[in-house]
């Protein structure tokens, strides 16, 4: 299906513009990070959380703050209150970094602890509808797997693509996939998400798939090398991405969109998931136009391709003989070359 047809778009006309942008973005989150952090999830931080669900309708995230301040043991300011699913439904998340001991289906120790600070600040009528409880150990544990996960997969995708096409196409997919999580990080920063297991699977997820689109792209350009030997590499990229166009709108499109409604729609355990796919699938179909392709327009530089650089001329067809031009204005056929004459075979002697 083409959306676009015959497009000449010079993507890369835009490409230290786009390069500019995203240092920016960048550096930004850099700063965010080192001012505020990016909070990290019960998996990672260790803590324990219970979900509560309040009667009275006057209760609000604040007040439940204030409750945690006066009479949970060591104060509320290491705590995190928020809101949970459907405001309406009067349903808060309370985290606590001290974890319990784990008793049968219980909590612990902490979590009864939060309720006990609840039911002195005369809140109403609650319940607990969900719980978590994670220790420290695991929590580090969960986040050196994480890592490893991604800088494994990095590893794999820069020598894929080394091996099924070029280095510089492997360069350029691994440093377009880097700029990817850098962005997406930052934005994390700048929404104050939490790092969960949820946006660490959106991560990895989106790296996937902004490394197929890259290929796509890719593939492309391998193709059109053998065609346009004797252009620059600007050009063949710009025209492969300029073919790509239609199907990177339908595929972005279509799993933004998915992402969107799980943003939505999908509640607040799927809200950091669908939050990292969205800014993912973004940054990605823009890094695989502005940043891979960059990258390799960079290292091959503006000549023409390897190919067409040894490429034989162009030679004409035997069946349409050129013409010439007389200088009166009449057109004869050149001459063409006598063509040798097969010699006899020689009679074979009489033994």
């Amino acid at each position: 299906m083409q959306i676009f047809k015959h497009t000449n778009f010079d993507f890369l006309r835009w490409r230290w513009h786009a390069i500019a942008l995203s240092w920016v973005i960048i550096i930004a989150g850099i700063v965010t990070i080192a001012m505020k952090g990016i909070p990290k999830g019960v998996e990672f931080a260790g803590g324990t959380v219970v979900i509560e669900e309040f009667d009275d309708q006057s209760v609000t995230v604040q007040k439940v703050r204030e409750a945690l301040d006066r009479n949970y043991t060591g104060g509320g300011q290491n705590t995190l209150v928020q809101s949970w699913g459907d405001p309406s439904a009067r349903t808060f998340m309370i985290r606590v970094p001290q974890v319990g001991a784990e008793s049968g289906a219980a909590l612990g120790k902490e979590g009864q602890q939060v309720e006990d600070a609840l039911r002195k600040a005369n809140l109403g009528n609650f319940r607990r509808v969900g719980g978590q409880i994670v220790g420290a150990t695991v929590g580090r544990e969960l986040e050196s797997k994480g890592l490893w996960a991604t800088a494994l997969s990095l590893i794999g995708i820069l020598a894929y693509l080394a091996f099924r096409f070029q280095f510089s196409f492997g360069v350029g997919a691994v440093v377009a996939t880097i700029h990817d999580l850098l962005i997406t990080f930052a934005f994390l920063a700048f929404f104050q998400y939490d790092l969960t297991l949820n946006v660490i699977a959106a991560l990895l997820t989106m790296t996937g798939y902004s490394t197929n689109d890259t290929i796509v792209i890719f593939d492309r350009v391998r193709e059109n090398l053998r065609s346009m030997r004797r252009d620059s590499m600007r050009d063949v990229i710009n025209i492969s991405v300029n073919q790509t166009m239609s199907r990177t709108i339908i595929t972005s499109g279509t799993a933004l969109l998915t992402a969107l409604a799980l943003f939505f729609f999908g509640g607040e355990v799927l809200r950091g998931f669908a939050f990292t796919m969205v800014v993912g699938i973004i940054t990605g179909t823009y890094s695989s136009v502005f940043i891979a392709a960059a990258i390799v327009s960079f290292w091959r530089g503006t000549a023409p391709t390897r190919a067409g650089a040894h490429a034989p001329a162009p030679s004409t067809s035997p069946t349409a003989p050129s013409r010439r031009v007389r200088p009166e204005g009449t057109t004869t056929s050149a001459p063409q070359q006598p063509s040798r004459r097969a010699k006899p075979q020689r009679k074979a002697r009489a033994s």
